[in-house]
């Protein structure tokens, strides 16, 4: 196997206008459309799409539903499907196959699709976006210097997390979420958060986890 074939650059496409989105879908007979949401639920999702897309080749074109809402809403009246955020489309030859949405995008719907209609790759892909995890590491750092109590930096944190609608790899998204889990758990208050025993200590867990970050 050539160093090529192993070092794949998965085709990763914003597309921000009507026209964009048709132009895409035009290119590629075989692809898929992820609208990226306003929540930790774009994380998640796209982070199980990911996974997928190391093993498979599968052209992929993003849309920022807030920024770019033409392009958002030019899917919903192309396709006929309601609108969600995160939402997954497969498209062969311009039209709609499949939709998956929110919570729903777990490796157990897709892996059916992409074993039936997605080419597998010869190699892996690694799949590249302009989101980092410096504002994490910021806050971890922070609290390590005592510049920020325990409950500062949960609340900072957690609130952080559930904002963070960046598309990242499976691997960042459950390194992040490995802290405090599901913000969404924490609806009756941060206070639910506490400290666990059962995770261990907070500082050694930060430490630990500023470590795999890099």
């Amino acid at each position: 196997m050539t160093a090529n074939a192993t070092e794949q650059t998965q085709v990763l496409v914003p597309l921000t206008t009507p026209e964009e989105v048709d132009r895409f879908l035009q290119d590629y007979p075989l692809a898929a459309i992820f609208k990226a949401g306003t929540c930790h639920k774009t994380m998640q999702g796209f982070g199980v799409v990911e996974s997928f897309l190391q093993r498979h080749e599968l052209p992929v074109g993003f849309i920022r539903v807030v920024e770019w809402r033409p392009a958002s809403n030019h899917v919903a009246e192309r396709t006929g499907l309601v609108h969600h955020s995160p939402q997954f489309i497969l498209f062969r030859n311009g039209e709609a196959q499949f939709e998956v949405n929110n919570w729903d995008i777990t490796p157990q719907a897709l892996e059916p699709v992409f074993r039936q209609h997605v080419p597998l790759r010869e190699g892996a892909a690694k799949v590249a976006t302009d989101d980092n995890v410096e504002p994490y590491r910021r806050l971890m750092r922070a609290y390590l210097a005592g510049e920020l109590s325990e409950w500062a930096f949960q609340d900072q944190y957690v609130t952080l997390f559930r904002d963070d609608a960046s598309l990242r790899s499976q691997r960042e998204f459950e390194l992040l979420s490995r802290l405090f889990g599901d913000p969404d758990a924490y609806h009756g208050g941060l206070h639910q958060l506490g400290a666990p025993q059962e995770r261990g200590d907070l500082r050694e867990r930060v430490q630990a986890l500023l470590n795999e970050l890099g």
